[in-house]
This record gives C-alpha cells, structure tokens and sequence, in this order.
C-alpha cells in the first residue's frame, strides 16, 4: 500500500470515530438533559410552594429573584426561553408580574401547559372609597391572595393536580403526598395567626401600606385597610399630594400612627408621610411581595407570613 492509500485510510478512519463521537454525544444529550422534567415559576413565593409540592420529583426554576419586586422584574432571553421548554408554567397573573406576562403567554401559545395561581384563589378585587382601596382600580382583581394562607391552601392543592396531569414521569402518590403535608402546615399557620391577631383589639385593627397588598388578609382577619401611600395595587404607580392629605386625614380620623412598608421596597415614601403627620407615625417594615435569602427573614412563604404576623401583632398593639 501506498504511503498516500495509508494517509487516506488514516484520514477515513478519523472521520468515523469523530462522526460516531458526535452522534453518541448529541444522543446522550438528548437522553440525559431532557430527562428530567422541568416546571417553572415566575415568583419566589409561588416558588416556594411550588417546591413543597412537587419535592423531588421533577425540576423547578424560579425566575424572580429574592428581595426582587414583582410587578417590575423582567426577563433575560435565556429565562423567557425556560418558559417555553417548561413541562408546566406556574404563575400569579392578575397582572402582578406586568413585564413577564406576555412571555407566559407566548409559552402558553406555544403549547405548554400554564396555572395561574392567582385566578385559582377566588380572588377579591380592589374597592374605593370608605373601605381605603385605590380608585382609579375599582373592581379589578386583587393579585395578593398568598396574604389568605387558606387561599394558598386552595392554590397548593389545585398546583398538585396540575402537576400530576402535565408534568410528565411524575410519582402521583409521591405528589398527593407533599401536598398533604404541605396543606397540615398551612393549617397550622392559619391557627398560629389566628391566636396571634386576637390579641389586637378590634378598634386598632387598621392597616396602612406603602400600596394596596393585605386585602386578603384584612378580610380573612378581620382588619380595616385605611389606604395606602401609593393608592394602587402596583408599586410602579406614585401618590399625588393630593392623595397624601386624604391618607393623612383618614389616618388621623382613625386614630392609626403606624404604617406597614414592604422590606425590599424604600421606605422614602413612608417616611414622606411621616413627615406630613410631623413625625408621629411609625413605619414597620413587612415582607409582602417578595422572598428573601435563606436566613435572611423570609427565607420561605411560612417563615414571610409568620415573620408579617408578628410583626403587625407588635406594630398595632406597641408590645
């Protein structure tokens, strides 16, 4: 044989083993990285239950970060792309996540299966007038249902069922059984609250917020919402001075000085109303839209609500 017949058999024999090394590895590939099933949630409180509920059983993504505001996170292209090859998309909807919406509805166009948590929980809508709710969002519904923990208890058990008919290779009993425990502890929280607001006396449960989040929770517990700085259910939206006098005659009508500003959101507003009322006003720093690191306060959706309760207990009360 020739010195270039070897060189070409070389060559040939080359060629093979890097086709059989790419075609193993794109096989491997596609058996191993699409093996798991994938479920992917918008915000880190949904996050946080979606978890408990699926446990092991299939992958979940969250896209909002901790500490992050719903109504203004967006997407990278590469999240919104983990939309489209989810197996389920939880979500709130309600239009609580305003700049991600539309990429759940392009996943939703493109066939994936999608639950709107928030459309699940029966939810209320805004009211205005005597009852503090914003006006210009009359009759539109209240996003904030995870503020009811018996409305996230409907929600985690809706979740479940959803879970076991789209996602794919799934344990059903594995799945019915998360949810079980995850419904006895949110029981529980439902009990703990309870006891904890019954030591608020009637006329001093009134709530004041940096915007309309706790209608939920008000009407589940027994508060009145007074108003709030921003009269929306949004944080994208501003109060007029206008809007400030009105929250300040009402506060001061009802005898309220404490006012309940989200964690992750500048107090600056807050403190303006402070100054409007001459600095008798106390500003209490709640988390009601978003998660926090681990460790960090609100790690997850019990440790958030238990964390709120008391400290709503201890604002309204001044124990």
């Amino acid at each position: 044989m020739s010195a270039r017949a070897r060189a070409a058999r070389v060559r040939a024999l080359l060629l093979s083993l890097v086709t059989f090394f790419v075609v193993a590895v794109t096989a491997t590939g596609c058996a191993g990285g699409d093996e798991r099933p994938r479920v992917v949630v918008t915000t880190n409180i949904l996050g946080d239950i979606t978890r408990e509920i699926v446990g092991d059983e299939a992958d979940v993504s969250v896209l909002m970060k901790p500490d992050a505001d719903p109504h203004s996170f967006g997407l990278s292209a590469v999240q919104a792309a983990e939309l489209e090859n989810a197996d389920l998309v939880v979500y709130n909807g309600l239009g609580l996540e305003e700049n991600v919406l539309r990429h759940v509805e392009a996943a939703r166009a493109s066939g994936v299966a999608t639950f709107a948590a928030g459309e699940a929980a029966d939810p209320l809508t805004f009211h205005a007038g005597e009852e503090g709710g914003p006006d210009d969002e009359a009759g539109e519904p209240d996003p904030h249902f995870w503020t009811d923990p018996d409305r996230v208890r409907k929600v985690a058990a809706l979740m479940s069922d959803q879970v076991v008919e789209h996602v794919d290779g799934v344990n059903e009993k594995a799945v019915r059984d998360n949810a079980e425990r995850y419904d006895g502890r949110l029981a529980d929280l439902t009990t703990w609250m309870e006891k904890s607001f019954a030591a608020i006396p009637r006329d001093r449960r009134a709530l004041v917020t940096n915007h309309h989040v706790f209608g939920y929770l008000a009407e589940r517990f027994g508060f009145r919402v007074i108003g709030a700085v921003v009269p929306s259910g949004t944080t994208l939206a501003s109060p007029s001075s206008s809007d400030l006098r009105s929250l300040t005659q009402a506060m001061e009508q009802a005898e309220v000085r404490t006012v309940f500003a989200d964690s992750s959101q500048p107090t600056r507003l807050a403190e303006v109303l402070r100054q409007e009322m001459g600095g008798d006003v106390d500003v209490v720093p709640l988390y009601s839209e978003s998660l926090t690191e681990k460790g960090k306060g609100a790690g997850t959706y019990l440790e958030m609500m238990r964390a709120n309760t008391s400290a709503m207990a201890e604002g309204l009360t001044g124990d």
